[in-house]
């Protein structure tokens, strides 16, 4: 297996996959490339806040969301900027309470909230993941 700390090796996706051992990284990459017709970009980030390897899908040079991989999860990162915020708020009531507490708990940075979201089952945190990413993607 990979160490996903390693800035002398660059993992595949799969490898990335295989690291994460969790098949919803791969459903969640794949609903992304099929829904916006974009590819992943595999960068390693040397802040400490984050330090290894993540996945980035942009499109239309707008970032749609990062990925960072953990054991048996994920993390997904959703910035919510001041285009995002008025459609994103209107629609947390119809999310899980874990996303409103995520949001809600989020400083506002530079007119931004990024969300960090972790993910590790195929359920309504998912279906809403991929609700904020829609909404970065329109605005």
């Amino acid at each position: 297996m990979i160490n996903i700390q390693n800035k002398g090796y660059h993992p595949t996706l799969l490898e990335i996959s295989e690291c994460i051992h969790n098949p919803v990284f791969s459903q969640f990459c794949n609903d992304i490339k099929d829904q916006y017709k974009c590819n992943e970009k595999i960068e390693f980030s040397s802040c400490t806040w984050e330090f290894g390897w993540n996945v980035k899908f942009r499109k239309s040079g707008k970032s749609l969301c990062t990925i960072y991989p953990r054991e048996g999860y994920f993390t997904v990162l959703a910035v919510i900027g001041q285009k995002e915020k008025e459609a994103v708020e209107n629609i947390l009531n119809e999310c899980t309470s874990k996303l409103r507490d995520i949001y809600h708990q989020t400083k506002t940075g530079n007119g931004q909230k990024w969300l960090m979201i972790d993910l590790e089952d195929k359920g309504k945190m998912y279906l809403d993941v991929l609700r904020l990413i829609e909404i970065r993607k329109r605005s």
